[in-house]
């Protein structure tokens, strides 16, 4: 149990049990629209929701709100089942789908029709809009609201039937066109929707809003906290009018703030821009906020739900730093993911004092940080790439890799001094000559010298080759969004592959979804793409760990 304190929901929930509302039970659920892929945003929900049931001995259920056939699909259901239980939750045998409803729904609006509560409107939606009014101006009333209660029954069993043409009717809900609250100004429930569910094919040609549906679905399931994001605050008032006119069960909405995150956006109209106009590979895309791209591009569960417990839970909306999620991936990892050797940008040197047949099997550590992680053999011959970047011809005074004259350390290995640079007919550097110290063996020396640069490397007999995707931020900007049309913010670079890496033998055998730090690179993760013996790694996330810096400073 966590020492935390605890936060607003945890404080209602534990009163409730205190009181004895609702039995003391705890039933949450948590109520994807299966119209697109969850993100990070959504882990949010699905932490807080199972999190709660879990730490009160309660239920969470997962239930898809399937209410509009336009968009919805069982890609969209079988990818959140698998990123709940990714998660680490389970919903048991609590799996439900508001299309089952709809049934009831329908019997449910027929009551309300025959109290004289809801009636059918031929107002198109343009219309309804207009007359709805303004936060400073009362809507007014449909022409068609005092229709009779038998009227209402026929046109509504007719809109059932499919007797009427899309947008030109629908079953509103007849309640005040003064009220203060818009949400209160008759909404629409039923709408005439001439297309197959997925679930349900060709049973329906009315489907039921989300404000009629939403508060039904928990009311059906005996739902005792229902949680949502601050944006339907106003929508309560609405759903606990629906429940009191049909006199049934009804939960306890609590509203809590949504998280945002700098330089991306959540919106999932905007997400599905991204992958339909091929601005990012798809839902899983690792540049993507969603919970699949982020497990492509090497997070980590427990990394998520850190972030998440990190973040809180308040009553008011959040922006949070991206660098908090990518310092709880590097806290996770850097416990977890065994160190390795690769060479994004070859050079190559020949170690000419180095028998040309000899190779030696040298020791290295998996993690200095996971006592059971053991060693690995890496193989140390005459020839050996290292990164380009390591090496400058003309250094500057505080450059202590490597350079002609200059001793350094490789990584496990040896001392070497570069003696002579080869270049091809245009100048660029092909090539180094060096020599090494025998004595230097595993970085130490008969005479106790020391020196300042440490590289790593990996032998040119031995390695293999990868291609490596390092990723950025989507956005350039930190709100991407302050611009009128965020596609403007897209960041270019976010994605720059890189072909001729060459890494160490001991990764041969790394399968999707291995973890690895690369020494001074990052942290790195086998990609979905790697297959008949190619390697490609994603970029998880560099060392360097701004979030780090950022609280070191604010403290």
């Amino acid at each position: 149990m966590s020492d935390r304190p605890l936060n607003f929901i945890e404080e209602i929930v534990e009163n409730d049990i205190d009181s004895g509302k609702y039995e003391g039970r705890v039933h949450t659920r948590f109520p994807p629209e299966p119209n697109g892929y969850l993100h990070i945003g959504h882990a949010k929900s699905i932490c807080l929701n199972f999190g709660l049931a879990e730490k009160y001995n309660g239920k969470c259920n997962l239930r898809f709100d399937d209410t509009n056939p336009l968009k919805e699909g069982e890609e969209f259901v079988e990818s959140i089942k698998r990123d709940v239980k990714w998660l680490g939750f389970d919903w048991d045998d609590r799996l439900f789908f508001a299309s089952d409803y709809f049934e009831k729904m329908y019997e449910y609006a027929v009551k309300l029709i025959k109290m004289g509560k809801a009636y059918v409107c031929d107002l198109t939606p343009d219309e309804i809009r207009e007359y709805r009014g303004t936060l400073t101006e009362p809507g007014k009333e449909s022409p068609y609201r005092n229709r009779s209660v038998e009227e209402n029954l026929e046109l509504f069993e007719r809109m059932r039937n499919g007797e009427f043409e899309e947008g030109s009717k629908t079953l509103r809900a007849k309640i005040d066109m003064s009220h203060p609250n818009l949400n209160m100004r008759d909404p629409v429930m039923y709408r005439i929707i001439k297309k197959p569910h997925y679930r349900q094919g060709k049973k329906w040609y009315i489907y039921p809003t989300y404000d009629w549906a939403h508060c039904l679905e928990d009311s059906i399931e005996l739902i005792t906290h229902s949680l949502c994001t601050l944006e339907f605050a106003d929508h309560r008032i609405l759903y606990e009018w629906f429940l009191d006119q049909l006199g049934i069960y009804k939960p306890q909405q609590i509203e809590f703030g949504r998280l945002n995150m700098t330089y991306t956006v959540l919106s999932k109209r905007k997400l599905t821009i991204l992958v339909r106009d091929g601005y990012v590979n798809g839902w899983d895309d690792p540049r993507m906020p969603t919970i699949a791209g982020l497990r492509r591009r090497g997070y980590t569960p427990e990394s998520i739900r850190d972030f998440v417990n990190r973040t809180g839970v308040s009553r008011t909306d959040s922006v949070v730093d991206y660098a908090l999620l990518e310092h709880c991936i590097r806290e996770d990892l850097n416990k977890k993911a065994n160190r390795v050797m690769a060479v994004l940008d070859p050079l190559k040197i020949v170690i000419t004092n180095y028998p040309e047949d000899k190779v030696e099997w040298l020791d290295a550590e998996n993690n200095p940080e996971d006592e059971k992680a053991g060693k690995r053999k890496v193989p140390f011959c005459r020839e050996i790439y290292i990164e380009r970047d390591d090496f400058m011809e003309n250094p500057p005074k505080k450059f202590f890799r490597l350079a002609p004259g200059r001793e350094v350390r490789l990584k496990h290995a040896y001392y070497i001094t570069c003696n002579e640079v080869i270049k091809d007919e245009d100048g660029n550097i092909v090539e180094l000559r060096c020599t090494y110290d025998p004595s230097s063996k595993g970085g130490w020396t008969e005479d106790g010298r020391k020196v300042k640069g440490t590289l790593h490397w990996v032998s040119a007999r031995h390695c293999l080759d990868a291609e490596v995707r390092l990723y950025d931020n989507l956005f350039i900007k930190e709100d991407p969004e302050e611009d009128e049309n965020f596609l403007n913010n897209i960041n270019s670079n976010s994605l720059v592959i890189l072909q001729n890496c060459k890494i160490e033998p001991y990764l041969k055998d790394a399968k999707v979804g291995d973890k690895f730090q690369f020494l001074r690179k990052g942290y790195f993760c086998v990609d979905d793409d790697s297959k008949d013996g190619k390697l490609i790694f994603n970029r998880t996330a560099t060392l360097k760990d701004s979030w780090a810096k950022i609280q070191k400073k604010l403290s």
